[in-house]
């Protein structure tokens, strides 16, 4: 039986084939959209999740913070799994460019995380005394659980 190892990202190497694909891509200028194989990227991702368009950005850290920073305003709140890459790995990027500041809930021993812990751990807006919850962050796979799914 053959193992998929899914903690991360940074534990996955390219096959042959995917070399000799890297190597014969055709390229152009990505920020004019001129590069066809980020656009063909894109659009794909775009179809597959049936949204009008998708980005292709160079790091899992920086996809996280772009979605941070899109759904919530300074002085928000995430809610995160206490095991969340976001919280452990990502340097409190939220926190130092956003103003935005996690809120830990419990992870199950997958990494999962349990919805009635995270509905009781939302907050609402209006109260001055606590940042209101704007987003939920699931993260999957679950990197400090071992890759549990």
């Amino acid at each position: 039986m053959s193992v998929i190892d899914l903690r991360s990202d940074t534990v996955t190497l390219p096959t042959d084939e995917m070399r000799k694909a890297i190597a014969n891509a055709t390229l152009g200028d990505d920020v004019s959209g001129e590069d066809p194989t980020v656009n063909k990227l894109e659009k794909k991702a775009a179809d597959l999740t049936g949204k009008e368009a998708a980005l292709l950005v160079s790091s899992g850290t920086q996809g996280n913070l772009i979605a941070i920073l899109a759904n919530c305003q300074n002085g928000d709140e995430i809610i995160v799994g206490e095991n969340a890459h976001i919280f452990w790995n990502e340097s409190a990027g939220a926190a130092a460019l956003g103003g935005v500041q996690t809120h830990l809930v419990k992870n199950q021993p997958q990494g999962a995380l349990n919805p009635s812990e995270v509905s009781g751990a939302i907050r609402p807006k209006g109260n001055p005394h606590f940042p209101p919850t704007s987003l939920i962050c699931l993260e999957n796979t679950q990197n400090i659980s071992n890759g549990g799914v």
